[in-house]
């Protein structure tokens, strides 16, 4: 309990960001299905039926179980350190900001055609991971299965590559549009924010 208490003292925006996601998520996915297909984001009919309150809504649901698994526990690893790093007011407008820079990205990308739909965290919390390793660059990231790990750095470079071949292929069900929009955001909040963190994180990497 005590532990509990401390965590929403140090990080009260990391905890409420979980704990709504969770809730929420949990709620339309086991008794109102309805609030999950009433809170997809659907860039093309954003602005004709006005569907503003999805760029944010869409952001704390999720599709099935392992969606919220994955991106939960990514935030829990990044988010709550990151947040004693930048304190709570900077930790919540880049959380937003990046919500909104991956639904930019995916409006970008996916604006004309009527069927598609987007949902889930995943914009965001890219932000976060990016600006957790902007902060932190000589930390390393664990990746099952592979054994070793990976330093951040070297992991945020790949993932991009990655991301940006795979939305190139079209195919599944995966938003890489918002991933890489997310991650983007991350690290232009922290130019924009903390310029010195930034390069100290260039001369980290490069040094």
């Amino acid at each position: 309990m005590n532990e509990l208490q401390a965590l929403l003292n140090d990080t009260p925006g990391a905890a409420l960001i979980l704990a709504v996601m969770v809730a929420a998520s949990l709620f339309g996915l086991f008794r109102a299905p309805g609030m999950v297909e009433r809170n997809l984001f659907r860039p093309h009919w954003l602005v004709p039926r006005n569907q503003w309150h999805t760029l944010v809504t869409s952001g704390f649901l999720h599709a099935d179980m392992m969606h919220l698994l994955f991106n939960a526990f990514t935030f829990w690893a990044f988010g709550f350190g990151l947040e004693r790093t930048i304190g709570t007011p900077a930790f919540l407008a880049l959380y937003f900001f990046g919500l909104l820079v991956s639904d930019a990205g995916t409006w970008l990308k996916h604006r004309h055609e009527s069927e598609y739909r987007s949902l889930g965290a995943s914009g965001a919390i890219l932000a976060v991971l990016f600006a957790s390793i902007v902060y932190h660059p000589s930390s390393s990231i664990f990746i099952l299965p592979i054994p070793v790990p990976i330093p951040a750095p070297i992991f945020a470079l790949c993932y991009l590559a990655y991301s940006w071949w795979a939305a190139r292929q079209a195919r599944g069900r995966v938003n890489h549009d918002a991933h890489i929009a997310g991650a983007i955001a991350g690290v232009a909040f922290v130019a924009v924010t903390d310029w010195p963190a930034l390069m100290q994180a260039l001369r980290s990497f490069f040094g």
